[in-house]
């Protein structure tokens, strides 16, 4: 953005890592949020060809970044309901129910009410197909347990992924203020020696 006045550049930049910031709530309803922040990280090079600090290696390790959250959130769903016993089909209905929970519910509490709908959909999901398979309450209750927290950290996980492909993005955009320079005409003779071995020190 070398091209805009530094305010506006300023304001854009701002601009656009708010809108990152509320693309990446909808880790909580179980969407794809942190893939979309990469495809509008995307759009925005693509507005600015001249960016040259969005590199291949930015990219690199925003997909990695991405996959990562992507690996933890499913991971931790699994590992955490097996530990506590939940079956196959258990951890899928609960993974289905943390969905459907989180979008039920998302209108209330000004939207973290999809938290506690993907929770309980956890929860619920994996118990009715434990109970459902024919397992005592006790152990449906436990693996019910496990698929909820599996839940939580799994998605606590995912936000911290699109939490550093966000910071990422911020200091690679934000625009870098110009020094200004005085005339060399303006300085006098010790002033320019201090200003010549400073620039040769750094």
């Amino acid at each position: 953005m070398d091209f805009l006045p530094f305010p506006i550049a300023y304001l854009l930049a701002g601009a656009f890592v708010t809108l990152l910031c509320f693309v990446l709530l909808l880790n909580v309803f179980g969407l794809p949020a942190n893939w979309i922040v990469l495809g509008l990280v995307a759009l925005w090079k693509m507005v600015h060809p001249g960016a040259a600090n969005l590199d291949v290696w930015f990219w690199v390790m925003m997909v990695g970044l991405a996959l990562i959250g992507e690996a933890l959130e499913l991971g931790m769903q699994i590992l955490k309901a097996k530990r506590y016993g939940s079956s196959s089909s258990g951890t899928f209905a609960g993974m289905i129910g943390a969905i459907a929970g989180a979008i039920l519910l998302a209108p209330l509490f000004f939207g973290l009410g999809a938290l506690i709908g993907a929770l309980a959909g956890a929860w619920i999901g994996c118990f009715l197909m434990e109970l459902v398979k024919g397992r005592p309450v006790k152990e449906a209750l436990d693996a019910a347990f496990g698929a909820m927290m599996g839940r939580f950290l799994g998605t606590v996980c995912k936000c911290g992924a699109g939490g550093a492909m966000l910071a990422l993005t911020a200091h690679r955009i934000w625009p870098k203020p110009v020094p200004a320079s005085l005339p060399p005409d303006s300085l006098d003779g010790p002033a320019q020696l201090v200003l010549s071995v400073l620039h040769h020190l750094c």
